[in-house]
């Protein structure tokens, strides 16, 4: 077993993070309302992450902390890992839940940006 070692995974929280709010930018840019339901974010938040500067994604991407938020609980990977139904009903009710779920606080966010 490979065994990652500290420097090891603060590097890959900060290209996760850097990844994700690259992501995130280009995708509210693109389509802003289906964004902010695919990633599960307010419209404040949105309206920072859209907002920031490079020089301000590549400094809050240097967090050791890991920004995204993992939305798959057991419910959602039970549908999911369910092979035997049909995939668009799966993604369907997925979504359901998915839209079900409340929106992460902006607070943390706006002061590490600064």
């Amino acid at each position: 077993m490979l065994l990652m070692t500290t420097p090891d995974l603060i590097s890959s929280i900060r290209d996760t993070n850097l990844a994700y709010l690259i992501l995130a930018q280009q995708m509210l840019r693109q389509d802003r309302a289906t964004a902010i339901y695919r990633l599960g974010i307010s419209r404040e938040l949105a309206d920072l992450i859209d907002s920031l500067s490079p020089a301000q994604i590549v400094r809050l991407a240097s967090s050791n902390v890991l920004l995204m938020r993992l939305r798959l609980d057991t419910t959602v990977a039970g549908i999911l890992g369910d092979l035997s139904k049909d995939r668009t009903l799966v993604q369907a009710h997925a979504s359901i839940l998915f839209a079900a779920q409340p929106v992460e606080p902006t607070e943390q966010l706006h002061k590490t940006a600064r």
